[in-house]
């Protein structure tokens, strides 16, 4: 069964959609492209009826760094009525927000929100835990050489994560 989605008509409905933290600026200035797309793909599911409400899951671990209230106030000026997105603002990596959804929010079954190559690690870890996943891909960057090289150790990190998950 196809789990990673690119087009809206071809994605199931989900009651909650799950939008995965990053940060709104660039290091070194600037808006980060694959925040802007993951706000513009969790509007789109929205607004198209392919999701209900939406959960804006990131790092909030800094004073003056808040992932999701960032999310869910670019939510809101895109039209997202506030009542329609919850903060979840505990999921500091994906393992943690996709555990969170599943364990505070009680959804078995939801759509996740980011970049396919994100997508792919997100539904590898809610399939391993039992749920209910599918992703849809927000639009990407055509090359980032510091992404993809991150990726491959967020893909091993992905394995001690659930180790370490399974051991507590």
């Amino acid at each position: 069964m196809r789990k990673n989605f690119d087009y809206i008509n071809c994605i199931p409905y989900n009651t909650f959609g799950v939008v995965l933290g990053t940060s709104k600026y660039l290091h070194g200035g600037g808006i980060n492209a694959y925040f802007k797309y993951r706000i513009d793909a969790a509007y789109y599911l929205f607004s198209h009826k392919k999701i209900r409400y939406i959960i804006v899951s990131g790092d909030n671990r800094e004073k003056n760094y808040n992932e999701p209230k960032t999310m869910k106030k670019e939510l809101i000026k895109k039209g997202v009525p506030s009542h329609f997105i919850y903060e979840d603002t505990n999921g500091i990596n994906t393992l943690q927000s996709i555990i969170r959804v599943y364990k505070i929010f009680n959804q078995k079954k939801f759509t996740i929100i980011s970049q396919k190559f994100h997508n792919e690690r997100a539904i590898f870890i809610g399939d391993f835990l039992g749920l209910d996943v599918v992703g849809f891909n927000a639009r990407n960057l055509d090359f980032d050489s510091k992404i993809q090289f991150r990726e491959i150790f967020a893909r091993i990190k992905v394995f001690l994560d659930i180790f370490y998950y399974l051991d507590r």
